[in-house]
């Protein structure tokens, strides 16, 4: 029962007809639409908190921390690009357009991910100057909607990511409610102002993955094969889809788990489709090591990524990098608790609020609206969020010194184990206490 002031002794919540439940039916009755919102998976799944390290001692001999070298760089798309990626951490920064997003938000983005070293994407709706100003490395990303796609673009940018699929919404499009489509939106994506806009669940020029390497084809012909080119899915079918992106010609492969944030789409979406990240992994690198492309076609993970105990895992389990979105605008001050009246005025609260399509963000991050996009430093958001980018890769390299290894992608999935049966069998990696692996050996 959950503690509510409407308590009365002898009544008992129904757990399938809980009282958040009977409020959406509620709802629904009362608006007739579906509800819509932002942020990513709220469920719990199994996830990377079901796994732990397994830490250097006698068997395994343990690296100093601070004083014995741990690397931490990683080089993207070096299959087929003539200029590859080359990035000091393995902390990415996902696709987050720029109509979801306000101008300084994206430069923030831009000024963080600079100034340690990483990549930046551009999301939905082009590129800003904002963003591609103070961004060393940004990745342009190629959607079905091509809203604000062009050449130019492609060639100024330092790799292209073809997205086919969001973790929050795979097999779906997003949505761009009116509210946010400013003038500026408006003639960046060649949309009328003030109309809700709704993209393309898939690319309008291809139906399988023979055209996907025909476009890649066209992508480097562009761009003179000098850019790499991802491929991102969302994680559902992802052992196959991995292997068909290899074969049309990926660099690199982005595979985003169900917990991946989205700017706005209906909530029974975020909750209801996809696979967690956990098991996507696993997928994802068998799919490469049987074509024998493990590593030389980079994976990166996205979905959930909140600290470098996250970060540690997704490379132990067969990443070389990860993506992060919604850890990336908190870390900017989205949900900050200095906001929190401002929030408490629209409905929501600090750590609540993921209305993010309605662009009223107190905190000037998740809007186009001028004066509430003013109230957001780009500077100082910047700042801190470089400063969580360390965080996260110190953590992840203490964890792997720990376990005695001198670079963060020497750690395997023999440094884990699993606390429940059901991430055991996703994960792939052992029990804890035991060597069974459910579904793959007898163990004890």
């Amino acid at each position: 029962m959950h503690p509510s002031s409407t308590w009365h002794p002898g009544l008992r919540e129904s757990a399938l007809f809980d009282r958040r439940t009977i409020a959406e039916i509620q709802r629904a009755a009362r608006e007739g639409i579906y509800d819509i919102r932002g942020f990513g998976a709220k469920r719990h799944v199994p996830h990377f908190d079901d796994l732990l390290f397994l830490g250097a001692s006698v068997s395994r001999y343990p690296l100093e921390g601070y004083r014995e070298r741990c690397g931490t760089d990683v080089t993207l798309g070096s299959r087929f690009a003539s200029r590859p990626l080359e990035l000091k951490i393995p902390v990415t920064i996902a696709g987050m357009s720029f109509g979801a997003l306000s101008g300084p938000a994206k430069e923030a983005l831009g000024r963080g991910a600079s100034e340690v070293g990483t990549s930046t994407t551009t999301g939905d709706g082009g590129m800003t100057p904002e963003e591609r100003g103070h961004s060393d490395q940004l990745v342009y990303q190629v959607l079905p909607s091509r809203y604000g796609m062009n050449p130019d673009d492609l060639r100024r940018a330092d790799a292209i990511e073809v997205v086919v699929g969001q973790g929050a919404k795979p097999g779906g499009g997003g949505m761009l409610l009116g509210h946010k489509i400013s003038d500026r939106v408006a003639q960046m994506r060649d949309l009328p102002k003030g109309i809700d806009q709704r993209s393309a669940c898939r690319h309008p020029d291809w139906t399988g993955p023979d055209d996907l390497e025909i476009k890649i084809q066209e992508l480097r012909e562009i761009t003179d094969w000098q850019k790499p080119i991802y491929v991102k899915v969302g994680a559902t079918r992802t052992y196959y889809d991995v292997q068909l992106a290899v074969k049309a010609g990926a660099d690199v492969v982005v595979v985003d788990g169900m917990q991946g944030g989205t700017a706005a789409t209906q909530d029974v979406f975020i909750e209801h489709v996809g696979i967690p990240t956990l098991p996507a992994i696993p997928l994802a690198v068998q799919a490469l090591q049987e074509l024998d492309m493990h590593r030389k076609v980079q994976l990166i993970v996205s979905g959930g990524i909140r600290s470098g105990a996250d970060v540690a895992k997704a490379i132990a389990l067969g990443a070389d990098a990860v993506a992060i979105g919604v850890a990336a605008l908190i870390a900017l001050g989205d949900n900050a608790p200095e906001h929190d009246d401002a929030y408490r005025e629209i409905g929501s609260a600090a750590g609540y609020y993921d209305d993010y399509q309605a662009g009223r963000d107190p905190a000037g991050i998740s809007t186009q609206d001028p004066d509430l996009a003013a109230r957001f430093d780009p500077v100082k958001g910047g700042r801190k969020l470089a400063n969580y980018l360390r965080v996260l890769t110190l953590e992840a390299q203490t964890l792997a010194r720990a376990c005695g290894k001198s670079h963060l992608h020497n750690l395997e999935p023999e440094d884990l184990v699993a606390l429940t049966v059901e991430a055991a069998a996703m994960a792939r990696v052992p029990l804890a206490g035991t060597t069974w692996i459910p579904g793959q050996n007898g163990g004890y």
